[in-house]
Parts: structure tokens; C-alpha cells; sequence
């Protein structure tokens, strides 16, 4: 989409567009109150997380790994590479007996610009059975690639979803 021949709506008042996120993405430290839960246990609470915020996508919350309930992650083989942030490594969870595969992610050694992302931990909400934000809960971004969490402040169109693919 470009936003010159296509506008994204105005955000209004306390919401956040999308559309006016950086790129390359920002890093940003954030207090809100995030939340994970899988198979009936709270996998990672933090009020001490840092937000990417990225053109068209919604923000992808990293959570500290002291905040992450660590021992229900086991690495995994998978990694990918973002243009941006480097090489990142994947974790599968498991809790009595129910797993997610490569539901959440971190970069062992960002790029340059990054580094505060090192060992924090990000999770894909639609993985998840619940990803809250301030006690509201999570939309996952469109797709089965990105891993944004939309809440009621944020206004999209979002990437992810079909056709959005040259965006």
C-alpha cells in the first residue's frame, strides 16, 4: 500500500497508525502490561518489555527473559533472517504435554541499531492461547509469517494478510 495513493484512515485520539511507523523499525521501551498464556499457565508477564515498531505492521512486543516463565521453552532448529534485526533463532514451548512449535523468537546477536533487542523474547499471539496488552487482549497480525499484536489503539490496514504481500 502506498500511503500517498491510498491513505490509511486518521488514528484519532489515544490510537496509533500503522502506517506512521518508521522504516527501518524502531525500537522502543515500553511499561505496558503484557501477558502470555498457553495451556492454562501464564508463560511470561512483564511491565518492562521493548515494542518494534514497523510501517504497516503492528507492534511486536520482546519481553525480558527474567519475565518469561524459561523453562517451558526449548530452542528449536528453525531461524530466519530479518533485513533489519539479523538472524533469529526460534523456541518451541511445552506445557503438560501440549506444544507449540516455533512460537516465539529472539535474536542471540542483533544487527547494529538492535542490540537491545539481544535475548528478549517475542511471541506469536495467534500460537498463544491468550496475548493481553493492559489486560485487553491481543489480536494476532494477519498471516502466518508476522507476529504483531493488534490491540484496540492500534489502526491498521496491517501486512500479513492476502494481498498485502508487495507492501
Amino acid at each position: 500500500m502506498d500511503r500517498q495513493r491510498d491513505p490509511a484512515p486518521a488514528p484519532g485520539p489515544g490510537k496509533e497508525a500503522v502506517w506512521d511507523y518508521p522504516r527501518p523499525p524502531r525500537v522502543e521501551e515500553c511499561d505496558d502490561h503484557v501477558q502470555v498464556i498457553f495451556n492454562g499457565v501464564t508463560i511470561a508477564e512483564s511491565w518492562r518489555t521493548k515494542r518494534v515498531l514497523e510501517t504497516s505492521h503492528p507492534p511486536v512486543y520482546y519481553i525480558p527473559p527474567e519475565d518469561i516463565r524459561m523453562e517451558y521453552l526449548q530452542p528449536s532448529t528453525r531461524h530466519t533472517f530479518c533485513e533489519f534485526k539479523g538472524k533469529a533463532s526460534y523456541y518451541t514451548l511445552t506445557v503438560n504435554g501440549r506444544s507449540a512449535l516455533d512460537c516465539a523468537w529472539y535474536y542471540p546477536d542483533p544487527a547494529p541499531g538492535y542490540e537491545g533487542l539481544a535475548g528478549y523474547v517475542a511471541f506469536y499471539p495467534r500460537k498463544m492461547d491468550a496475548c493481553y496488552v493492559n489486560g485487553e487482549r491481543v489480536e494476532a497480525q494477519p498471516g502466518d509469517f508476522y507476529g504483531g499484536w493488534i490491540t484496540s489503539r492500534i489502526v491498521g490496514p496491517f501486512k500479513g494478510g492476502a494481498g498485502s504481500a508487495g507492501w
